[in-house]
């Protein structure tokens, strides 16, 4: 279990006796409202570092977690789920796997993020290093990671397809925005047997904003012309500090899913 280390703050609020002086204003804390948040840290170059241990306010099933963005307001209609988009063909696909089917039951990464935030992986922390050159993006479960150029180079063209992409990063103003493609077709989008296949057509584009010293916001669109009918447009994730400054690791070596795998096996090969 992760040892979470936890920063407790204290606030008092000093109450002058005014007996003599009734009609002096008394501002409360509440009044005055929350103190500011700390700004976003900076690299020598001015651009908003990222640098950080990432995650949603503590770990799965932990204290803190929070599960992400809600699904909409009282009312109003679900957004767009990745496989609500799936093409008709795709849709009739959809209906014939199951747990079994699931590829990181054999140690194979998502291509994108089984909580819908790409850097986690199919897991639920995360670790940016970043340098003038390239922003890493360190993932604990599986210890993966994704090197991102933001020098201005484009893709590469003399790699093959990877299951977590080929990504490039640029600035625009104080948001990392980050292109990727050149997926390999084996991974699916998300873990945990939730059937989200995709094809070597898909692209995805991230956007990392810092809002404060805490915070950090990411939009993501993802598309894929042979699979989807339009672009999915991922809920906004809001990301916080965590209260460490290093990941675990957390491989995946196909011993730990052999058992999970022989069950899905049985429970899934009703379906045709």
């Amino acid at each position: 279990m992760r040892a979470l280390i936890t920063s407790v703050v204290t606030a008092s609020l000093i109450t002058a006796a005014l007996s003599f002086t009734p009609a002096v204003s008394r501002i409360s804390a509440a009044q005055r409202g929350p103190a500011p948040a700390a700004k976003a840290p900076r690299t020598a170059d001015g651009h908003p570092d990222l640098s950080g241990v990432w995650w949603r306010g503590g770990d799965v099933g932990g204290r803190g977690f929070n599960a992400g963005a809600p699904a909409g307001a009282r009312g109003a209609a679900a957004p767009p789920s990745y496989t609500s988009l799936y093409q008709p063909w795709a849709q009739e696909k959809l209906k014939k796997l199951g747990d079994k089917d699931d590829p990181t039951l054999r140690c194979v990464p998502v291509s994108f993020g089984t909580l819908n935030v790409s850097m986690f992986s199919v897991g639920a922390v995360a670790q940016v290093v970043q340098t003038p050159k390239f922003v890493v993006l360190l993932t604990e479960t599986f210890h993966g990671f994704k090197i991102i150029p933001i020098d201005g180079r484009g893709h590469r063209d003399d790699v093959p397809a990877a299951y977590r992409g080929d990504s490039v990063g640029h600035w625009e103003g104080d948001t990392l925005v980050v292109d990727s493609n050149n997926f390999s077709d084996v991974p699916w989008m998300f873990a945990e047997g939730r059937v989200s296949f995709h094809s070597d057509a898909l692209h995805i584009v991230e956007r990392y904003h810092r809002t404060d010293a805490n915070t950090l916001e990411i939009d993501a669109t993802v598309e894929d012309s042979k699979v989807l009918t339009a672009p999915w447009k991922v809920p906004k994730q809001t990301l916080v500090l965590a209260p460490f400054d290093q990941i675990m690791e957390l491989n995946c070596s196909g011993i730990e899913t052999q058992s999970l795998m022989d069950a899905a096996s049985k429970d899934n090969y009703g379906k045709k």
